[in-house]
């Protein structure tokens, strides 16, 4: 299976669109969403132009969290986590921590009950190991102060990549 890790999207339709495109091209799954897709129709939008499952947390600038709360109700495929969470995906032998912040993340690294940490908030792609688990950042698929990036997790190889969005 393969999995999309994204964050900072900041209603960035054009740079959304492609890594739309990379995902269906790729045949990925699943979502997750490190936070700040900002716009509730932008997560509406998400929802109905991706195939698979979207697991999302809210960032800072997530701010009408009831409608997304609503669009989440209304479209199976969304979702939301609150501000972290562990998503529940079927068929995958990994404990997932998903949440925005840098300091929570690398908190919840430190726990050692994940196998995998991503988050966002600072748009600049990172990775590292504490313990047992992996702390990573894809970056800000929404472009701002860093290229646009997002990850893809390979399960069956167990590889992580990130891409860079002017590349695909």
């Amino acid at each position: 299976m393969k999995i999309a890790i994204v964050s900072d999207s900041h209603d960035n339709v054009p740079n959304i669109d492609k890594m739309l495109a990379y995902c269906q091209k790729e045949k990925i799954a699943v979502m997750l969403h490190c936070g700040d897709v900002c716009a509730p129709s932008v997560l509406k939008y998400l929802a109905e132009n991706f195939k698979g499952e979207i697991y999302l947390v809210y960032g800072n600038v997530d701010g009408d969290r009831e409608k997304m709360e609503e669009f989440g109700g209304q479209l199976n495929n969304i979702h939301i986590l609150g501000d972290e969470g562990s998503p529940k995906i079927k068929n995958l032998g990994l404990k997932i921590g998903l949440v925005h912040y840098p300091e929570r993340a690398k908190a919840m690294a430190k726990e050692g009950k994940y196998d995998f940490v991503f988050y966002g908030h600072n748009h600049r792609p990172w990775e590292e190991t504490i313990g047992k688990s992996k702390l990573v950042n894809p970056g800000t698929l929404g472009g701002l102060f860093q290229k646009a990036t997002f990850a893809v997790y390979d399960t069956v190889d167990d590889k992580l990549e990130l891409k860079i969005l002017e590349r695909l």
